[in-house]
């Protein structure tokens, strides 16, 4: 239970799942049948055992305020579906899970929470004296290592620049005879050259010509940025400090977190998973309701592993976040939780469509490589377009009647576009998510009757 007394909706909960196989399987655990000794305390901690298929149940517990979660299943998913079961359960059945006020913690659950908590406020000070971690960085070292892989992403950078150089000699119309291969050997070279964001953009040139109707426009924009990329990064020592530490992270050098840490009351707008076939990346955007920005928390899963970060999605978090470096960054880290997440009041204050198109066109002076900005829509109305697609129109009497937005290709086949439709009801909603040149990808919705957040994703 948090600091409110409120226990989370069952959508909040759904949201933390990692997958829709854990989502389904947490679902049939949401139930007080395979469950024993649940409970939860005013301090943010769930706790209860659920019987498996072996002679001991799994030891469950969440600590709300992170959220972070521990199970005794071999599970290597955060949650799992047993956590996603018990938070489902404590979400809808006080009965099953009572508030004991703390008084009736089990030993191994208090053990976690006491251990999570320590280190939490040691900010790692039990690193022993000697190990990496304490040890000083040689700089002189460091320096020299990030000369000699500047050395080796500029080559990678005038390899790429030859390649398209030669694509567009022979002409856009014969990319496609030459295959993907060609392409994914370029980006072989550009990981070797340790430059993972050039692999990346040299992947994608060689994926449009099988994208379908209208790839020669596609393919040039995507030489044209391709190019631009590489030149700034050839010519990086002339640019201003901002646009170059965005090249820097473009090119695929990690920047630093190191802006000022900004305390607020973030309230939770969408969380997404994205895949590779290598690694799961975990999109978490946040709105700061006192300082009105809109930051990005990324998480990263491999070989399997879904990403630990995980926030309910319609709660708001007081806690500090600390801004990346670069132009028109949104990325930032999340730092110290000060308090367990409470439901959020309602959606942030929101524009018009020719509101968000001026916000993107603004971040891309900062970013030109950027593909989308978050963004809030009030009072749009989801409607199709005749040809299979959907627009967000503005609903009549805003002002701005006639403005319309494309939903992205990418969001027409999720369930989230028709989750969005009943929302709406043929009425107007408030609506956040990406906007770019790829059209609206939308993520959150709200009602006008209702502060509930539904998700989308």
């Amino acid at each position: 239970m948090n600091q409110q007394g409120v226990r989370w909706t069952a959508e909040q909960v759904l949201a933390l799942a990692p997958d829709d196989a854990s989502r389904k399987a947490g679902s049939r655990l949401g139930a007080a049948g395979p469950w024993s000794e649940a409970g939860s305390s005013g301090a943010g901690a769930v706790w209860g055992l659920c019987k498996g298929s072996g002679s001991r149940p799994y030891r469950t517990v969440v600590d709300t305020t992170g959220p972070a979660f521990h199970c005794s299943c071999p599970s290597r998913k955060f949650p799992c579906k047993h956590a996603l079961g018990l938070l489902l359960l404590w979400s809808s059945d006080e009965r099953a899970v009572p508030d004991t006020a703390g008084t009736d913690v089990p030993q191994w659950a208090g053990e976690w929470l006491a251990a999570r908590r320590a280190r939490a406020a040691g900010g790692g000070e039990g690193d022993a004296a000697g190990t990496p971690a304490a040890r000083t960085a040689d700089p002189e070292a460091a320096r020299r290592r990030a000369a000699r892989r500047a050395a080796r992403i500029t080559a990678g950078a005038q390899e790429l620049e030859q390649r398209l150089a030669d694509l567009l000699r022979g002409g856009l119309a014969s990319a496609d005879r030459s295959g993907y291969g060609l392409w994914e050997e370029t980006a072989a070279r550009m990981v070797d050259a340790q430059a993972p964001g050039l692999a990346g953009r040299a992947r994608e040139l060689g994926a449009i010509p099988g994208s379908g109707p209208g790839w020669p426009v596609r393919l040039l924009e995507e030489c044209a940025l391709t190019h631009l990329l590489g030149q700034a990064w050839l010519g990086i020592e002339r640019l201003p400090g901002p646009l170059a530490a965005t090249v820097r992270t473009r090119v695929g050098l990690t920047a630093p977190a190191d802006g000022p840490a900004v305390r607020d009351r973030w309230t939770v707008l969408a969380q997404y998973d994205t895949s590779d076939g290598k690694l799961t990346t975990r999109r978490i955007w946040l709105y700061g309701q006192g300082s009105g920005r809109t930051v990005l928390l990324l998480s990263f899963g491999a070989a399997g592993r879904a990403p630990q970060l995980a926030l309910p999605v319609g709660v708001v978090v007081d806690a500090e976040v600390t801004p990346h470096a670069g132009a028109g960054q949104v990325r930032a880290e999340l730092g110290e939780q000060f308090s367990a997440p409470v439901p959020a009041a309602g959606p942030p204050p929101g524009g018009t469509a020719a509101d968000a198109l001026a916000a993107y066109g603004h971040a891309l002076r900062e970013d030109p490589w950027l593909d989308s900005w978050p963004v809030t829509l009030r009072g749009v109305i989801p409607v199709p377009t005749g040809n299979g697609g959907w627009q967000l129109a503005e609903a009549r009497g805003s002002g701005a009647e006639g403005a319309a937005l494309p939903v992205s290709a990418a969001a027409l086949g999720r369930a989230g576009l028709w989750r969005l439709v009943a929302l709406s009801g043929g009425g107007p909603v408030t609506v956040f998510g990406e906007c770019g040149h790829r059209g609206f990808t939308p993520l959150a919705a709200w009602a006008p009757d209702t502060p509930e957040t539904v998700a989308l994703t």
